[in-house]
């Protein structure tokens, strides 16, 4: 994305004002809002009229058009109230993915920081979550928000992944930590054996070596759970991501997405309002004086089971509001929520 493509977006105040006139039009809510306006330029009176014609199309099933946020009659949200109380799925065709690097280390602003973050899970409501610098004081604030889940951590020192299940809806089976010989990071690959909604999945997630200095040990890195990707059973879908710290050069210089592997910001688009994950143009939490960088380290990688059960059909970037106790965005890096659809299950 250029400069210049960035300059038609309007101001964040601007875009708050108008996520907010579509919400009170509307009688939803301003995620929603600012899920049909970023992709008709923030033209209020156009998603508006959008989102009236998707509601005339959707009037028998209202909430699944779109996995992010149900909307009811009422104009408030009902998948939480459903699923806690264990009543029937309000989405049996779709499971939720986000993978989110949670910045536990920035301690000053760390416990705002991550109980905002739950709030953010409980109303984006996702199946599996795949989580990227956790540590020891922000796990307890984790388990104590978000009971719905088991917490599986994927280390206890200093900092680590964690991968969050749901426990309604996922059945968990194992883990397995795969060890990076050459970290210098404490890094490794964590690795969940489970299903979701009655469907096989390998879940894996990483934080891949950081800054430019360890490029090779990143590539390093990336190949080991590439070759984990591709070991594992058929039978299973494999999602991995994380933070990979990934440059597009170093990933050329690996050979690339192995085969049978799909990127599914690719796949399901390749929409240009979520190509930075890592984007200091936007997101202010660190502070650079000339230069500010944008890149898409954070990414999510696909391997199909044989037959196919899922379909990656949406994914958006979250986390894009100010925490407003401490003035600073959730997380440095946007979550990466992604939605699939299950294919042929009655």
């Amino acid at each position: 994305m250029s400069d210049t493509e960035d300059e038609n977006i309007p101001s964040a105040a601007d875009c708050e004002r108008r996520c907010q006139s579509f919400a009170d039009i509307t009688g939803t809510d301003t995620a929603l809002a600012m899920f049909y306006l970023q992709d008709r330029n923030w033209n209020v009176e156009v998603s508006v009229n959008a989102f009236f014609e998707d509601q005339d199309v959707t009037d028998h099933d209202k909430g699944t058009k779109r996995g992010g946020s149900d909307v009811t009659e009422s104009g408030g949200s009902s998948k939480q109230m459903k699923i806690e109380k264990h009543i029937e799925d309000p989405e049996p065709q779709r499971i939720r993915l986000l993978s989110w690097n949670i910045d536990g280390l920035d301690k000053p602003s760390a416990e705002k920081r991550t109980t905002e973050i739950c709030n953010i899970i409980k109303k984006e409501n996702p199946h599996a979550i795949l989580l990227q610098e956790v540590t020891n004081d922000t796990l307890p604030i984790l388990q104590q928000n978000c009971p719905s889940y088991k917490i599986i951590p994927g280390g206890s020192i200093e900092y680590f992944t964690a991968i969050m299940l749901k426990n309604d809806f996922v059945k968990f089976f194992a883990k397995e930590i795969q060890p990076f010989k050459n970290t210098v990071m404490m890094r490794n690959l964590l690795a969940v054996q489970c299903q979701i909604k009655g469907i096989p999945f390998t879940l894996m997630t990483s934080h891949l070596e950081s800054t430019k200095e360890y490029g090779e040990e990143r590539k390093q890195q990336l190949k080991q759970c590439f070759e984990a990707v591709k070991a594992a059973p058929p039978t299973q879908n494999v999602i991995f991501g994380g933070d990979l710290n990934m440059r597009d050069k170093e990933l050329k210089e690996v050979g690339g997405i192995p085969s049978g592997v799909c990127d599914v910001w690719e796949a399901t688009g390749s929409r240009k309002e979520c190509l930075y994950t890592w984007d200091m143009m936007r997101n202010t939490n660190l502070v650079f004086d000339k230069f500010k960088p944008r890149c898409r380290f954070d990414r999510l990688y696909l391997r199909h089971s044989n037959p196919t059960t899922i379909k990656p059909v949406y994914f958006e970037l979250i986390g894009l509001e100010k925490v407003k106790s401490c003035g600073k965005f959730p997380s440095d890096h946007w979550g990466l929520l992604s939605h699939y659809d299950i294919l042929n299950k009655t």
